[in-house]
């Protein structure tokens, strides 16, 4: 694994913008009312928020989370050095919605901007990159923005996914601060996995043709084509609850800590059953594991900053130690540990 610290960066505040279309999965059709009902209690997951026809895309939620953020903590943009946006949702192929977002926010032009292509574990990925970045080269200020709109590729006949993803945006905000406690990262990666979690069509290995956007009877109720989300269950489920507690295992005996240092432990939301069995393994117990799957489902890279702002703003504005853990697509893990002081998170912007 790499095992890191990094010095002199603190998290001034997180903002996060949900679309305020909802779905509730009680009214899915696809599912008999007892199976709606299994479902809701296995994943957790009653309600989630989708973009649907609007036009919203995951940069507009980004931005309007940083623009809430910045202006909420008089930010002067002149300082914002960096800018990162992790996404697998951007707006175009090419340019990179970083350098789009730039602009838009009214940054400067020596402003440095570019994207990270990840999903579930982006968010604690994103904040090694910034945090390491913004210390090397001693910058001000930097803004982490992050989400993904998972809806587009779940269509309604895909019973093994389109009941868990919600779509969301997220901004960060980070300062050069010297008197800043370490955040000590472990990352992993383990490309093996690959097809656990997969868009099979749309890019360079295997193009757009007429036939991507046909449905195609999986079995067993499932329908799907090529150019949507494609997710082993099983494989995930494995994976999350061997890898992850593996992880945060060694952390918990590389820094000399263990579930009682840590106020609370916030985890990628992929679905109750998953996230307890994670808990249950690492000895947490319930009420440090805030959870806010059953209002917005599984918001890939925007679930982690979506819980703080959801569940944890009104308390994370003391001081407070953190355990963050991201699991998902690439395979791809990673856990973070930070401590915050007086960390503003505005309230949930619905756009």
């Amino acid at each position: 694994m790499a095992f890191f610290q990094v010095e002199n960066i603190s998290l001034r505040g997180i903002a996060a913008a949900v679309p305020k279309f909802e779905i509730s999965n009680m009214d899915y059709d696809y599912l008999s009312e007892q199976e709606r009902k299994l479902l809701i209690k296995t994943t957790g997951i009653e309600k989630r928020r989708a973009v649907k026809d609007t036009g919203v895309t995951t940069a507009d939620l980004c931005q309007a989370s940083a623009e809430k953020l910045l202006n909420q903590l008089s930010i002067n943009r002149e300082d914002i050095q960096v800018v990162v946006f992790v996404s697998q949702t951007p707006d175009y192929f090419l340019p990179a919605s970083s350098i789009i977002l730039q602009n838009k926010l009214g940054l400067p032009k020596t402003c440095i901007a570019f994207d990270i292509d990840l999903g579930c574990s982006g968010y604690v990925y994103g904040l090694s990159v910034v945090s390491t970045l913004m210390n090397q080269a001693k910058l001000k200020k930097g803004l982490l923005l992050v989400g993904d709109i998972s809806t587009d590729g779940t269509p309604i006949e895909d019973k093994s996914v389109y009941p868990l993803f919600g779509d969301g945006g997220t901004a960060t905000l980070l300062e050069y601060d010297e008197s800043a406690e370490k955040m000590t990262f472990s990352l992993q990666s383990d490309g093996s996995g690959y097809e656990a979690i997969i868009v099979r069509e749309g890019a360079k290995r295997k193009p757009y043709t007429k036939e991507s956007f046909d449905l195609v009877d999986i079995g067993n109720g499932i329908k799907r084509a090529p150019r949507n989300l494609e997710l082993n269950g099983l494989d995930v489920f494995n994976f999350s609850v061997t890898e992850v507690p593996k992880n945060i295992s060694d952390f918990f005996q590389k820094t000399g800590t263990s579930a009682e240092s840590y106020d609370y432990f916030v985890m990628h939301q992929a679905n109750m059953i998953m996230n307890e069995t994670i808990r249950k393994k690492l000895k947490f117990p319930p009420e440090k594991i805030p959870y806010s799957l059953s209002k917005f489902g599984n918001t890939s890279s925007a679930s982690i900053p979506l819980t703080i702002v959801s569940e944890l703003r009104n308390k994370v504005s003391s001081p407070s130690s953190l355990l963050l853990s991201g699991f998902g697509v690439g395979l791809s893990w990673g856990t973070v540990s930070l401590k915050t002081k007086g960390l503003v998170c505005p309230e949930l912007i619905e756009m």
